[in-house]
């Protein structure tokens, strides 16, 4: 049954699991590949270009910027992030789903190109429970914390364009709701393919 893939676009404020859920989901599901998005920042412990990131200078990515190799670009937390336009349509032409983790700045974008995309907001369980995780994450100053706690409480807000909402509280359970909205969106009827009905169904 020929279809066009799926773009999902995750969203979330820093520290509220969403590489995790991602990565997870990405792995459990198949027929859904992780969108990479290119980023000027450093890798955090762990981390491994082409896995996470493609981490680049900032001159290469200006200049990918210039020649309009992004769906979307945007400064956040003062590094460069975009997510490479081709590789978007190329899979999604395969008949393979797209899973993309993106700030509200780079959802907001390629919702003006990508209407028919699904967009999943990751909320953390409360404002203490994120200052928590990213105390527990390495590689942020205190300062870098409290900038990125104080942005969280403006974003929280950005829920309301998207289609969906998963509140983060249990990993597992956050999973669950994640491959569920997949998993439906896959179903509806507006994706079905006519003409495979056609080919299936028609009177002999």
């Amino acid at each position: 049954m020929g279809r066009k893939g799926i773009l999902f676009v995750v969203s979330a404020p820093s520290g509220a699991g969403k590489t995790t859920l991602c990565q997870q989901i990405v792995a459990a599901v198949p027929g859904l590949k992780h969108s990479v998005s290119y980023t000027t920042r450093c890798p955090r412990p762990g981390e491994r270009h082409g896995r996470e990131y493609f981490f680049v200078d900032e001159p290469l990515f200006r200049e990918m910027v210039s020649r309009g190799e992004f769906a979307e670009w945007a400064t956040v937390y003062g590094h460069l992030y975009g997510t490479p336009k081709r590789m978007l349509t190329e899979t999604m032409d395969g008949g393979i789903d797209v899973l993309m983790d993106v700030d509200t700045q780079g959802a907001m974008q390629i919702k003006q190109r990508f209407e028919e995309a699904i967009y999943i907001y990751i909320l953390p369980p409360s404002l203490q429970a994120l200052r928590s995780r990213l105390l527990q994450r390495a590689g942020d100053s205190p300062e870098e914390i409290e900038r990125r706690l104080k942005q969280a409480r403006e974003e929280v807000w950005s829920y309301q364009h998207y289609d969906y909402v998963i509140r983060n509280d249990d990993v597992k359970q956050a999973l669950k709701e994640l491959e569920a909205i997949i998993l439906t969106e896959r179903v509806r009827t507006k994706r079905l393919d006519p003409a495979w009905i056609e080919a299936q169904f028609r009177a002999d």
